[in-house]
């Protein structure tokens, strides 16, 4: 806990020294750092390198992601078959044991957008209670990437508050789980020379406007078959991570068995994420953003463009 409160008051200096920046030159701006180490490692502004734009720039602070400062969104398709059904017990688990104070979103993705019950909570056992079988009804969700950027453009509210009370100019770190598999029936064919789409290009633009990291597990879909399906469902969905500084998990072209190992590494993928401050052009739309690192046996991943001015409470 003293490591948080550390880390944020650091945080909160080195985002007020850039306050006097103009809108029109350098602006203070924040993105999503998470860590790949196969051995402990801490990140620090000398350790890492950022390059915004293909030009170097210095980090004014790295700190790490509170739980009391994430909100963790669990989309589910609701075309999934209904043998996710012996999923639900794995999920109630994963959602009942996140960190205290992290908030958490239960929704099911139909007919182009997301419906739940109720906002972002602190009530984990509600939100795990509001856990349902999926309709297995075949094109329910019209497509996984409409519901995201619906999704996305709508960020709902946490239900312990106001929407006044929850400041949205100062929104926590946002994560994304997708369960779906990913095919896109409005582009066509899902032949391996039709990977391109404009609906999962807006849904990753939609995603980063708002700084937020969208990983995925695969699930086959009622009435999709065969591996061509597969192989293009699961492509968008590692484009949309890649693109948002996430991870796409999935085992083959069938369901996983279990989907306990995959929800593992989510949940220690937020624990090893950072919100990372720095100058970014205030003049444009979206910047491009790589990092680099001299500490051994790391990566990092973090989304492929940032909004300037985006602003994330660690």
């Amino acid at each position: 806990m003293t490591r948080y409160i550390l880390a944020a008051s650091l945080f909160a200096a080195s985002f007020a020294s850039f306050a006097s920046a103009q809108q029109e030159g350098p602006t203070p701006t924040q993105a999503l750092i998470a860590l790949d180490s196969k051995s402990p490692a801490t990140p620090t502004t000398s350790n890492i390198t950022l390059k915004v734009n293909n030009k170097s720039e210095p980090l004014a602070s790295i700190v790490p992601v509170a739980p009391s400062g994430a909100q963790v969104a669990i989309l589910i398709d609701d075309g999934l078959r209904t043998s996710f059904g012996s999923q639900l017990d794995q999920l109630r688990d994963f959602i009942t044991n996140l960190p205290a104070g992290m908030e958490v979103f239960v929704g099911y993705m139909q007919n182009g957008r997301v419906v739940s019950n109720e906002g972002f909570t602190t009530d984990r056992a509600a939100a795990a209670s509001s856990l349902r079988l999926s309709l297995g009804t075949s094109g329910v969700s019209s497509s996984p990437y409409f519901c995201l950027s619906d999704f996305t453009k709508r960020w709902p509210g946490s239900a312990e508050t106001s929407a006044t009370a929850n400041d949205q100019s100062n929104p926590r770190a946002r994560f994304i789980l997708m369960i779906t598999n990913g095919v896109d029936p409005y582009n066509g064919s899902t032949r391996i020379t039709n990977q391109d789409s404009p609906y999962v290009a807006s849904s990753i633009t939609d995603a980063q406007r708002i700084g937020a990291a969208v990983y995925s597990i695969y699930y086959s879909n009622a009435g999709m078959l065969g591996n061509r399906g597969s192989f293009s469902g699961q492509s968008y969905l590692a484009q949309l991570a890649q693109a948002t500084g996430a991870r796409s998990f999935y085992e083959g072209s069938g369901n996983p068995v279990s989907l306990a190992p995959f929800l593992d590494q989510f949940k220690s993928a937020i624990a090893e994420t950072y919100v990372a401050t720095f100058n970014a052009p205030g003049n444009k739309d979206f910047v491009q953003l790589r990092t680099s690192t001299t500490l051994p046996k790391t990566k990092f991943r973090t989304a492929s463009q940032v909004r300037p001015g985006t602003r994330i409470t660690p």
